[in-house]
């Protein structure tokens, strides 16, 4: 494998692992999963064009799962303290099972991105099962 080769495979990894900013920075968890992808597109999309699939491919996701986390945070706030509102004993109920699905979502999403980055060093490029919204 050539010195260009290697880099492209190091860069494309960089694009899916940088998502994983927001795990490792508290405040970051909403903008942090986009930046980093976005940032590495930017600085190498002119030196190594191949970049540009792996880019848009985690940046669609990162922005799907931000599209579904933000209807999930609207339901589970809305129901949840509208349920606490008025005293209903379902309270917790409502509002501890879209909390789980909001769990279980970023953990997929964890998961996801190490296999799209596995994938990527490996010279492959993973889809991701996602909203295209940058083509």
């Amino acid at each position: 494998m050539d010195t260009r080769e290697q880099q492209l495979r190091t860069w494309s990894m960089l694009c899916h692992l940088s998502a994983l900013t927001g795990v490792i920075v508290p405040h970051a968890i909403i903008y942090g999963s986009l930046l980093g992808p976005f940032l590495v597109w930017q600085i190498k999309k002119n030196e190594l064009p191949e970049i540009d699939a792996h880019a848009k491919e985690s940046l669609n996701f990162q922005i799907t799962i931000l599209v579904i986390t933000l209807i999930f945070s609207f339901f589970l706030y809305s129901t949840f303290g509208y349920a606490t509102l008025i005293d209903s004993p379902f309270a917790t109920v409502s509002g501890s099972g879209l909390g789980l699905l909001l769990f279980m979502l970023r953990v997929v999403s964890w998961i996801l991105v190490i296999v799209a980055t596995i994938r990527a060093n490996n010279g492959e490029l993973f889809h991701y099962p996602s909203i295209r919204f940058i083509n």
